[in-house]
């Protein structure tokens, strides 16, 4: 799979290991993510990564920023994402089975390396379920087309 990661400045070092993670498990990994620790701004970076997502160029995305709210809320607002803000692994799975979530976000700040990882991989060994999802999911993006 191509994952597009990006992050501000709270997320330069957990987004370092976090492409390592990805690349051990065979994942190609595009960087939109600042990779200096002054002072950024966090929508720059998740409208990058959803905007790649969106355009097909990557197939999902991966956000960092200090709380993981902020960059999620910036990538919410292109057209066809579907973003979602983790810190623990039952929403992470919930995300993607019902809901289709195609860009994962969590805080450098809120979670450790390892819970990061443990997000990482639950969010992306889980398949979209469909069926009666599929209608929310199609609920949802009606409303982003109104």
């Amino acid at each position: 799979m191509k994952i597009g990661i990006g992050n501000d400045h709270a997320g330069v070092e957990m987004k370092q290991e976090i492409i390592e993670f990805l690349e051990s498990m065979g994942h190609q990994v595009v960087n939109y993510g600042t990779d200096e620790k002054a002072s950024c701004d966090y929508p720059v970076y998740g409208e990058k990564v959803a905007r790649a997502v969106a355009a097909g160029e990557v197939d999902r995305g991966i956000l960092i920023c200090g709380t993981g709210v902020g960059i999620s809320l910036a990538a919410n607002k292109v057209h066809g994402i579907r973003a979602v803000v983790c810190s623990e692994p039952a929403t992470a799975r919930l995300s993607r089975l019902h809901n289709d979530a195609n860009v994962l976000a969590f805080g450098a700040r809120i979670v450790g390396m390892e819970l990061a990882k443990m997000l990482v991989e639950t969010w992306l060994n889980t398949e979209f379920e469909g069926g009666r999802h599929q209608r929310r999911v199609d609920l949802i993006m009606d409303v982003e087309n109104r």
